[in-house]
């Protein structure tokens, strides 16, 4: 993956997923650059799914600590 998609934030990196797809959906680009332009859609979408994993992990983490700390000892 790019090192510039790796620097996106998710909000970022879904922009510009929106704007490949809507490239693609043109019809406008040449066959090359279609393929180019999908090969880079395809590592949004990665980067997209990566952050939102971790998103998802750090959430449950925050939550699991809250439970944890927020039990009453068993005596």
């Amino acid at each position: 993956m790019n090192d510039d998609i790796l620097a996106l934030k998710f909000e970022e990196a879904l922009a510009a997923l929106e704007q490949t797809a809507q490239s693609l959906e043109s019809g406008e680009l040449s066959l090359e650059d279609s393929m180019a332009v999908y090969e880079r859609s395809v590592a949004l979408a990665n980067h997209c799914s990566n952050l939102l994993e971790r998103a998802e992990l750090r959430v449950r983490q925050l939550v699991e600590e809250n439970d944890n700390s927020t039990q009453e000892p068993p005596f």
